[in-house]
């Protein structure tokens, strides 16, 4: 008789206390149409709620769910990372705990991989999001995809995605201590491919990333991905150099025909451009540069307090 498909479903928790029960019930049910050796874990992400609580009393009722409390707020890419860790499915799934993206379409998920591929993201047909965290995330993947000519990403493909064992394996290996699952996902290869998914509104609750967290994400997922930012400082130098050049060449000039001329503003001008420059520069270097900083010191990427089942 041939063994059943063990799939596993993690899911990154973070105040969503009142979403837990409905998450593990809409999660157990889709995942019995295919199979009926499963895994659910739940990760609490540090969450200052009664989430851990909640998914304490759901692991005690069914052991298929298994919970882990890391000892304080990681951020989502590592609540994966820490579910991933641990997971023993054939095939993983990831989804995230506000039901935004419904668990009906595992079966979906499943066929596509069955297909051949050993990725499937899933592409939102519209996205339930508010109009500032739709504009900022518009101008992040802009930036993302001219800063990062080597990944072609785009906004409408968001964490809900799915892998297969050996796919699980080799993102177990990579120790990049600023992660974003879906980039390193991007690295890695194999065969890829998407499915078109509705993208719902928030079961309850509003999203946990403010717009320092949003900014803050979007600096260390471009500088983790690419040195172009680097190389882009270099090349703005150089257009300044021949600019101040160009502007000193014409001062001489002028000097040598209408003796100096009064310009005092447009100096200053210039001068403030430059040292802003020269500041910004600076700046990117020092992301870079902190960056290494915090990758060698080779702390763990995450802590888990509590494991249960």
């Amino acid at each position: 008789m041939e063994k059943p498909l063990k799939i596993s479903v993690v899911s990154p928790v973070y105040k969503a206390e009142n979403i837990v029960d409905k998450l593990c019930s809409r999660i157990s049910e889709e995942v019995k149409k295919i199979t009926s050796d499963y895994e659910i874990i739940l990760v609490d992400d540090g969450s200052p709620d009664s989430s851990w609580s909640n998914i304490s009393s759901n692991c005690l009722e069914n052991n298929k769910i298994i919970g882990l409390k890391l000892s304080k707020n990681f951020g989502q890419h590592y609540a994966i990372s820490a579910g991933l860790e641990i997971a023993k499915g054939d095939f993983i799934i990831i989804l995230d705990c506000d039901l935004q993206d419904d668990p009906k379409y595992f079966k979906n998920l499943i066929n596509k991989i069955k297909e051949g591929n050993d990725i499937v993201f899933t592409k939102k047909r519209s996205r339930k999001h508010s109009f500032f965290k739709n504009v900022s995330a518009s101008i992040f993947y802009y930036l993302f995809n001219f800063l990062v000519s080597n990944q072609k990403a785009t906004r409408d493909i968001g964490t809900y995605s799915i892998i297969t064992k050996k796919v699980l394996i080799e993102y177990n290996k990579i120790n990049d201590f600023h992660r974003h699952y879906l980039m390193i996902l991007r690295t890695l290869g194999f065969k890829q491919d998407y499915i078109f998914v509705e993208h719902n509104s928030r079961f309850e609750g509003e999203s946990s990333y403010t717009l320092s967290k949003l900014i803050k994400h979007a600096s260390f997922g471009i500088t983790s991905q690419s040195d172009k930012l680097l190389k882009t400082s270099i090349i703005s130098g150089f257009i300044l150099s021949i600019l101040s050049l160009i502007w000193v060449l014409t001062l001489i000039f002028i000097y040598f025909k209408n003796g100096l001329q009064p310009g005092y503003t447009s100096l200053m001008a210039v001068i403030a451009l430059s040292t802003g420059l020269i500041l910004i520069s600076i700046g990117i270097c020092g992301i870079y540069i902190g960056k290494i900083f915090e990758q060698v010191k080779q702390k763990p990427l995450y802590i888990i307090e509590k494991r249960i089942n």
